[in-house]
């Protein structure tokens, strides 16, 4: 990633730290502005949310599982590779040092849930494997990153997944973002490809890490590093004016929608702050030919766009 950004005169070192960036400003900077796709970030992201939760404590993760998170992340690293540097993984790496598993890939599903059910016996009285079952709890919730940016691993976030297991809450209420994740295999050994892919799943309830009610809900964290924007970061990345780029805001909904804009009150002070979704809207919207002028005559001088574009026209 830094390598795309490097070939797009875009600078990889802080001044203030003298350090180069990291893990997570690459992945904001490729997603923004260098075709890397929602979904293999989220793929990246598990892969780091995986090692970061085994530097720090334990973690344990079925061979076949982890696989599929491997060949998941060959997949996305060579298609990313092709299409920002136009060279394949191949050219640079022979087949025979990918990885490969003596156990057969199977459904992210099915792997997600047989680890849900060896977790609830593993925490059943007597069996003395509670270490074992937290740390298989640790690597579910590092999976989560597929398609949550903000993940963190507490041994709040663990104990409270502990108790509503122990209390026979489902799968898809303890996990409901792994409810969303779906996979899809194909080709075979060294050659297997494996995409992860966002489905439309339950509504996620978002609670404090110290809800009582929360033991099977997701604990929403650090906020400001997921609504990052401002309004003018918006305009400058879409190359609009700032009265534009309202207009568009508006035509998309985007300042309605929570997972797009976000408003911190400090005090008395509100300020609004966009995610990635709001920029990425708007750069579809664009990118699919939206005219802009209508937008302007419906949503801009002081319009709230009442009357919707049904379908944008393509520029000539």
């Amino acid at each position: 990633m830094k390598a795309v950004l490097v070939q797009h005169r875009v600078k990889v070192f802080d001044k203030a730290s003298g350090m180069s960036i990291g893990f997570d400003r690459c992945l904001h900077l490729c997603r923004q502005d260098h075709g890397l796709t929602e979904s293999e970030a989220g793929t990246m992201r598990a892969i780091d949310a995986l090692r970061d939760a085994e530097q720090h404590w334990i973690v344990i993760v079925e061979e076949d599982l982890l696989y599929m998170h491997s060949r998941a992340v060959i997949t996305a690293f060579d298609s990313y590779l092709k299409r920002a540097l136009d060279f394949d993984l191949n050219s640079r790496i022979p087949q025979r040092v990918l990885p490969v598993s003596t156990m057969p890939s199977g459904d992210f599903e099915y792997l997600v849930d047989r680890e849900f059910q060896l977790v609830s016996k593993l925490l059943k009285p007597g069996n003395r494997k509670r270490d074992e079952a937290r740390a298989r709890i640790r690597s579910l919730l590092a999976m989560e990153a597929l398609v949550a940016e903000e993940v963190k691993i507490s041994e709040k976030d663990i104990s409270r997944i502990e108790r509503a297991i122990k209390n026979r809450i489902e799968l898809g209420k303890v996990f409901p973002r792994l409810n969303t994740i779906d996979s899809a295999i194909s080709g075979g050994g060294p050659t297997l490809t494996v995409h992860f892919s966002k489905k439309q799943g339950a509504p996620v309830r978002f609670v404090g890490g110290d809800d009582p009610e929360g033991a099977a809900a997701v604990r929403q964290v650090d906020l400001q590093k997921k609504y990052y924007l401002s309004a003018q970061m918006l305009a400058e990345s879409t190359k609009l004016s700032a009265p534009k780029s309202l207009a568009l805001r508006r035509h998309l909904g985007i300042d309605n929608d929570p997972n797009c804009r976000h408003t911190f009150e400090f005090g008395k002070s509100k300020f609004d702050r966009f995610s990635d979704n709001a920029l990425a809207k708007m750069k579809t919207a664009i990118s699919d030919g939206v005219d802009m002028n209508e937008i302007w005559e419906l949503c801009g001088r002081g319009g709230r766009g009442a009357k919707r574009i049904t379908a944008p026209a393509k520029l000539a």
